[in-house]
């Protein structure tokens, strides 16, 4: 079964990414296409460093060819930004990358790009997997790889310099230059190394790289850049006197950062330092957007710059269409994903990697010293999560609980209002709050809590817990 969630379409490998599976996605967009009269109009697609990504991005593109649709294939492993990048520059029609992001070594999948390079809304997957419905496997040609070549109608094309060139205009290359600083960068066996290391480097920066192989298994361990996986770039930074450590997921569209002292940064912090940076010291204006499950911090951020904080659904889809309404500066998630005004619509570690970089140049403290002053200024926040797999019994269970009988636990806060926006979200009356949602690309229901302390934030997930019985 093809379902598009939060973060395209993904899957176990043989399970159901199949081939069969991504031709019949692949058919369907033409289909979309063709209605919408757009077929003079490219597609863009590309791949990752995940298991049959290279393979597959050509399945899918001979479809593209045998029914006279212009496919221009990014064909090597790229960044998942870099190929909306193409997407906005090209004015395709759609963009595609095979990846499953940050998932586990065994899924793959396909995200899907609308035209100026944003994120296929909840409408577009819709479409498509209302068309998909309407397909018969009858139905789906393919075009020989080496004759679509031939005929032009698979162009292999390489903008890897136009990308890298469009964040060096954006970002302060003097100011990075003049400081000479030491990173460390670990794209967790993923596609970030190339890119970002050239930026940094023609920056004058030092820049060294671990676990740049290419390896499928992503060296036994989640491509996803937290505080458990970056234990070996937290030691390495120290050792090394690095100035920090830089890591970007599997697809290079979250990143991860580590401090001077070995310390993660949590990526709510990366977002509130560079709002802060953004606003405070470029002088760019703008309301923020964030998930549900995001920091507050940002609220009380824009309520002091006298502009706005807006809460959107998980799912970065729901965030750059958000920008796009308000004109927002920045938007953000906890996970690790940013996009700032002015850049792609959608998530790129390499580019929030570049501009925090050179945040640090231009303040001139340590990252550790940054967001020190900022809590000062704005109050301290602190998060603590809960995931638990899933199955299929246990979730319905869980879901008739929650969001049709609306049972929630008891807490020793005071609750100001609940929402189901997305999950169920619980707002205590002290500016602490909690969610419980489901994973839209995982198995898996996660638990979120922001409270005044720690030891607070841990309780309530523990009370959560209990109440599910978790």
């Amino acid at each position: 079964m093809i379902k598009f969630g939060t973060g395209g379409f993904r899957a176990i490998i043989a399970e159901d990414f199949t081939r069969e599976n991504l031709e019949l996605i692949s058919l369907a967009l033409v289909r979309i296409i063709k209605r919408d009269m757009k077929q003079s109009l490219p597609v863009v697609i590309g791949y990752d460093r995940r298991f049959l990504s290279d393979l597959a991005s050509k399945w899918m593109a001979c479809v593209f060819a045998a029914e006279g649709i212009k496919v221009n294939l990014i064909d090597y492993d790229a960044p998942t930004p870099l190929i909306m990048y193409e997407v906005m520059k090209e004015n395709a029609a759609y963009g595609m990358a095979v990846t499953a992001s940050h998932n586990p070594a065994q899924y793959n999948g396909v995200k899907v790009f609308t035209s100026g390079g944003r994120d296929a809304t909840e409408t577009v997957t819709n479409d498509i997997e209302a068309q998909i419905a309407l397909i018969s496997k009858a139905d789906i040609r393919s075009m020989e790889y080496s004759r679509a070549i031939a005929s032009g109608l698979i162009i292999a094309i390489n903008p890897q310099n136009s990308y890298i060139d469009s964040i060096l205009k954006i970002i302060d290359y003097e100011a990075i230059k003049n400081k000479n600083l030491k990173i460390l960068l670990d794209p967790m066996y993923g596609v970030s190394k190339t890119t970002l290391q050239t930026i940094l480097l023609t920056c004058r920066c030092q820049v060294d790289v671990i676990h740049d192989r290419h390896d499928t298994l992503f060296g036994g361990r989640l491509p996803s850049p937290n505080s458990s996986t970056l234990y070996h770039l937290s030691q390495l930074v120290v050792q090394g006197g690095y100035d920090m450590g830089i890591a970007t997921d599997g697809d290079a569209d979250r990143i991860g950062l580590i401090d001077s002292s070995g310390t993660f940064i949590h990526p709510n912090d990366i977002l509130v330092l560079l709002y802060f940076y953004l606003h405070e010291f470029k002088g760019w204006k703008g309301d923020v957007v964030r998930n549900i499950a995001t920091t507050h911090c940002l609220d009380r951020m824009a309520a002091a710059f006298g502009e706005k904080c807006h809460e959107v659904p998980v799912g970065f889809k729901h965030i750059s269409s958000k920008m796009m309404e308000t004109d927002a500066l920045i938007g953000g998630e906890s996970s690790g994903g940013l996009t700032v005004r002015g850049h792609i619509q959608g998530k790129d570690g390499v580019y929030a990697g570049s501009l925090l970089v050179e945040m640090m140049s231009v303040i001139g403290k340590p990252l550790n010293e940054i967001l020190k002053d900022i809590h000062t200024k704005y109050g301290s926040f602190f998060m603590d999560e809960f995931d638990c797999l899933m199955t299929g019994e246990r979730k319905l269970d869980l879901s008739n609980l929650l969001f049709r009988e609306k049972q929630i636990p008891e807490f020793p806060w005071a609750i100001d209002k609940i929402s189901y926006l997305d999950g169920c979200k619980i707002y205590f009356k002290d500016g602490g709050w909690v969610i419980c949602r489901f994973s839209g690309t995982e198995p898996v229901l996660r638990i979120f809590s922001e409270m005044p302390s720690l030891e607070d934030a841990k309780s309530v997930i523990n009370i959560f817990r209990s109440f599910l019985q978790l």
